[in-house]
């Protein structure tokens, strides 16, 4: 547990400086983006006051459209102002089994641009398992989240196969993946094995009652037990990497593919479990974005949230825990988001630029060394020259 907080401490800070600095330069894309303020450059004082209350009113409308709001928590109970922070936890939930994905595949040398379609095979199979039987939740809940996790499974593991027996480049094949999945969850929803009775638009049934995570905030909040699922996944994930045999495999692949065979490593067996394991976690993730939040599997289940998990895991450093906090940080910009334009007129674009600007500054942590004066310690932990082992 001492080496997990230790871990916890060190992959957070390189994320926490370049949140603030990418903040800070996002405040100032505000304020030179809005005319009203702009019109007042010539009267100093005016003008630093008009910033600084735009910039302030900006990033507290993020915080009351992501963590809390006074104003609901005054209309309808105190309970009821954590509203946005539940939000906030719903939309990090998939963003965190995708990002996961992701990372692991990062740390085993490989570029798992899949996630998208992993997703979305995971859905599908939680989808079938859970509008298909009805059986007590104990035992139905956990068939959902194991169909999940064995349709993602095999679609990434496929990626895995290709590349140990052919050679294939996983970015190619994952990229071409996401689109067949994207054109077989199209056809599938039209069969009549997918498509509800009576509907002519693509949609499967309802999943059951029994098969629907709980509400832990009762059925005013949308947070449900998939958070303490993420959870459990993120350390288990770590252990794998930092306790297991199989997990020093991954890394030693991941630093140095060569050397790994030297010293006996079947790197091929390695790239397949590897990317069988991701794509259950991704798989696991559209499995419990189906029955913990949607119900029902539409063509656009998986959104965005695949190709979010590579800025997800680039946030994290490509580890566990740094991921868990990247998603964290993106669910609270997007969903703070919605609130930036309706409060304060501010585009709620400017959460893209933040987004960009925070991946910019891992990327280049010489920048943020100069900026903050930091110690030899936070120079530049390139994932691409250490394996992705930072």
């Amino acid at each position: 547990m001492r080496q997990f907080l230790i871990s916890v401490r060190r992959v957070t800070l390189l994320p926490v400086l370049s949140f603030i600095f990418a903040f800070f330069i996002g405040g100032i894309i505000i304020v030179f983006t809005d005319p009203v303020i702009m019109a007042q450059f010539n009267s100093p004082g005016k003008f630093l006051t008009s910033a600084a209350a735009k910039i302030g009113n900006s990033y507290l409308a993020i915080f009351q459209g992501s963590v809390y709001d006074v104003n609901l928590a005054r209309e309808s109970g105190v309970l009821r102002g954590f509203y946005p922070l539940s939000e906030t936890i719903v939309t990090s939930i998939p963003l965190i089994f995708a990002g996961l994905a992701v990372a692991l595949a990062f740390r085993a040398g490989l570029f798992n641009i899949g996630a998208q379609g992993q997703f979305i095979f995971g859905a599908i199979g939680a989808s079938y398992v859970g509008f298909n039987f009805d059986l007590p939740p104990l035992v139905h809940v956990p068939l959902v989240l194991l169909a999940g996790i064995l349709f993602g499974g095999i679609f990434g593991g496929i990626v895995g196969l290709l590349k140990a027996k052919t050679g294939a480049h996983e970015v190619i094949v994952t990229i071409m993946l996401n689109y067949v999945a994207a054109l077989f969850i199209l056809w599938l929803l039209k069969t009549s094995v997918f498509l509800r009775p009576e509907r002519f638009d693509p949609i499967a049934p309802d999943v059951n009652p029994s098969a629907r995570l709980p509400k832990l905030l009762g059925a005013d909040l949308r947070l449900h037990l998939g958070i303490f699922i993420a959870l459990l996944i993120t350390y288990l994930v770590w252990w794998l990497l930092n306790r297991s045999t199989l997990g020093f495999k991954f890394r030693a692949v991941g630093a140095n593919a060569s050397a790994a065979k030297t010293a006996g490593i079947s790197v091929p067996l390695v790239t397949t479990i590897t990317m069988f394991i991701c794509g259950g976690l991704a798989g696991l993730g559209g499995a419990v974005h189906l029955i913990g939040t949607e119900y029902a599997l539409t063509a656009g289940i998986a959104g965005s949230i695949g190709f979010d998990a590579i800025t997800v895991a680039l946030l994290g450093q490509a580890t566990p825990i740094g991921t868990l906090f990247g998603a964290l940080l993106f669910g609270a910009l997007q969903t703070g988001g919605r609130t930036l334009l309706s409060n304060t007129g501010t585009s709620n674009e400017i959460i893209q630029v933040i987004q960009a600007l925070i991946v910019l500054f891992i990327a280049a942590p010489a920048l943020l060394k100069m900026v903050f004066r930091l110690k030899k310690s936070v120079e530049s932990k390139s994932m691409a020259a250490k394996g992705w082992n930072g």
